[in-house]
């Protein structure tokens, strides 16, 4: 009787590594930084002369308001729980009106003027963490019901009439130049975006608001506090707010009660557009920053083609603003491949 000795079993394969390219076109940052080029191109194309030096800072400059109130729209959508705060816009308007008030067109109230801002700022992001995280209001509808209550204290503050002007010193902080024509607000920003990759990537709250992001249950066994996360990050959300709104003093000079209002769903945008994945625990604030520039290249496109205005108003713009943003989310898969 012959025996035969049974196959080994195959060993098993490793996954195919997919390719350079295909990961590039996964990667929201390398996406968004494409798409903003080819918007860029298209414009020079059209007007030669936004390929000048002075015309891409001037570009930069405009990107950078969007891109600082930003910071704080990032970390409330890394944290998680449906996170969004739909008040930056409001609160970046009061901080420029109490700036303006105590500031008078004069530097001698301007630390005065500063801090007093952005109190108030911290103190709205503190109350809508506890209207989310205390009464357990859902984020849309807390901060969304802030900004009437920020519109109406702007009311009764201003009397419909804002008063005062920036400091000269902001206005040079903001506008002036210092190295090759770029003015102060691009290294701020640039040393903003800095600290604040440094903090997502390095440091412990960093790893805390992703914990929480991305699963808080999990990260509360382990010993983090989701509540004190989450507070902190409703908290910077308006403080990065109203330093955008001291900014947009700066380069405005004179402030309006409508002033960050454009901010409001933009800052989501450019969140949203540069990979944080409004789930929760995904993303990060360099493509957020792409995000800014993207949207301001866009808006300039616009302009420049002249899309819009006439009996049909901003609604092209809008319109288109809203197909690119599908388009860009679509091309690389959003939440599920994200969170794979």
């Amino acid at each position: 009787m012959s025996t035969s000795t049974a196959p080994a079993p195959a060993a098993p394969q490793a996954p195919e590594r997919p390719s350079a390219a295909r990961r590039l076109l996964r990667d929201p940052v390398a996406v968004s930084a494409a798409v903003t080029l080819l918007l860029w191109t298209a414009t020079v194309l059209h007007s030669p002369s936004f390929a000048e030096w002075g015309q891409v800072v001037t570009l930069l400059t405009v990107a950078s308001f969007l891109g600082v109130i930003a910071i704080g729209q990032t970390l409330v959508i890394i944290a998680g729980g449906e996170g969004i705060d739909l008040s930056v816009g409001a609160t970046a308007t009061l901080s420029a009106i109490i700036a303006s008030r105590f500031m008078a067109g004069s530097d001698d109230g301007f630390l005065t003027a500063v801090l007093l801002a952005l109190a108030a700022c911290c103190a709205v992001g503190a109350v809508n963490a506890l209207g989310v995280l205390v009464f357990r209001v859902p984020p849309l509808v807390m901060t969304l019901g802030m900004i009437a209550v920020v519109t109406g204290f702007i009311r009764l503050y201003t009397g419909g009439r804002p008063e005062g002007s920036a400091a000269p010193l902001l206005r040079t902080l903001v506008t002036g130049d210092t190295v090759a024509g770029v003015p102060g607000v691009l290294w701020l920003w640039l040393g903003l975006a800095a600290l604040v990759i440094w903090m997502l990537r390095r440091s412990p709250f960093g790893w805390r608001l992703y914990a929480v992001g991305g699963n808080p249950a999990t990260a509360y066994l382990s010993g983090v506090s989701p509540a004190a996360v989450k507070f902190a990050a409703y908290v910077l959300s308006s403080l990065f707010a109203g330093v955008g709104g001291l900014l947009l003093l700066g380069y405005a000079q004179n402030v309006y009660t409508s002033l960050g209002t454009d901010y409001m769903l933009n800052s989501v945008a450019a969140a949203v557009i540069g990979g944080t994945a409004l789930i929760g625990g995904v993303g990060g604030y360099l493509g957020t920053a792409i995000g800014a520039v993207l949207l301001t290249v866009l808006d300039t496109l616009l302009r420049v083609t002249q899309v819009g205005g006439g009996e049909w108003g901003d609604a092209p713009r809008q319109i288109i603003y809203g197909a690119v943003l599908i388009t860009v989310l679509t091309a690389y898969g959003r939440q599920r491949r994200l969170r794979q």
